[in-house]
């Protein structure tokens, strides 16, 4: 339990030259170190290894986000790009889609988190306990350990799909399985398998299923296809929603990105909106109920697009009934194509819904 000061009071006593903690330096912490250090005295605390670190994550995202957001902190996003994609392929059960691409790339997810950190202090290999966790020592502390959510309390109503991803490299066979981004989603939508090329021959394979069948999935895919295994990463991803998630902070402690529930239910998808909800504790960072509010407000249509995959997951979903959060889902989409890199029709995501 926190033993910190309130939030209310303690971080408007200290308006500058904060003493910050963030715990985990993923995809939300490491933005945050490089951000806050500029102008507060800020250290970082991760569990996993430097340079080893992992989570499962395909590295696919806009890089026109992406751009954007990284250039408002002068680091060049471009450098990072790995792969550009042209046409994401949707093999559904009766058609498959081909769905023209608006950005979505794979880049070097990992190198550009420890590029972050570098020059900050910031303390790898460090297992941090919500027991036994200094909080005195600091006006504020991060919760930014994803999915562990490791000083905040636990979560009552968590969807959780086990998932486990694989870098391959096909070198040996001198072709990939595909040459564009690949996905194909599981009855009733409960997850999907995914093919996301990396460039030069190598590719992140994976897939997530609610009802546990990936890992067959995921062997046949291997067994047919072959190729050099270059690691296995394998971790639930919460698709519970920030309405879920709550509290965002108790004590002296406060959550961003995935530890209060940033990820896109009907993908899966956490970096752009972790980075997101990052940029909204930075301008509230004296202001903490006021980025509680911010948050509930800026991703309130996540709450709609989870119900919808838990109806249709538990055989629920009425076309007609449910027919708020579909339009919710698709206008969501529809009006930020360059977030989410692609083109977005209507009759693909009513097709992709009903598998």
């Amino acid at each position: 339990m926190p033993r910190g000061k309130c939030l209310k009071g303690a971080l408007k006593e200290k308006e500058s030259n904060m003493k910050i903690a963030i715990v985990g330096l993923g995809v939300a912490g490491s933005y945050l170190l490089n951000v806050l250090s500029k102008d507060h005295d800020v250290v970082g605390y991760e569990m996993q290894q430097e340079g080893q670190f992992d989570a499962v994550c395909a590295w696919g995202s806009s890089k026109v986000e992406l751009s954007s957001i990284f250039s408002r902190i002068g680091v060049e996003f471009s450098g990072y790009v790995l792969f550009d994609g042209g046409t994401l392929q949707i093999e559904l059960s009766q058609k498959t889609l081909e769905i023209p691409l608006k950005g979505l790339a794979a880049y070097d997810k990992h190198q550009l988190e420890l590029d972050l950190t570098k020059g900050k202090n910031a303390n790898y290999g460090v297992r941090v306990s919500r027991e036994t966790f200094p909080y005195s020592k600091y006006d504020l502390v991060i919760d930014a350990t994803s999915l562990q959510r490791a000083l905040l309390p636990r979560i009552k109503e968590q969807m959780l799909v086990p998932c486990v991803e694989y870098m391959i490299d096909y070198h040996e066979h001198g072709m990939t399985p595909y040459n564009d981004f690949f996905v194909k989603p599981f009855p009733r939508n409960s997850g999907y398998f995914w093919y996301f090329p990396l460039g030069d021959h190598v590719a992140y394979v994976g897939a997530g299923d609610y009802f546990r069948k990936h890992n067959d999935v995921l062997d046949a895919f291997n067994s047919e296809h072959g190729g050099t295994i270059k690691k296995k990463i394998g971790r639930p991803v919460r698709l519970s929603s920030p309405f879920l998630c709550q509290p965002f902070s108790q004590g002296n402690v406060v959550g961003v990105g995935e530890s209060i529930g940033t990820v896109f239910p009907i993908l899966g998808e956490g970096i752009i909106p972790s980075l997101h909800c990052a940029e909204l504790l930075v301008e509230n960072l004296e202001a903490i109920p006021q980025y509680e509010v911010s948050v509930l407000k800026k991703f309130k249509v996540f709450h709609d697009v989870y119900r919808l995959i838990k109806l249709k997951i538990n055989d629920e979903l009425s076309t007609l009934r449910h027919a708020r959060l579909m339009w919710n889902t698709y206008q969501t989409m529809r009006t930020q194509e360059d977030r989410f890199g692609m083109k977005v029709k209507l009759n693909d995501l009513r097709a992709i819904i009903k598998g």
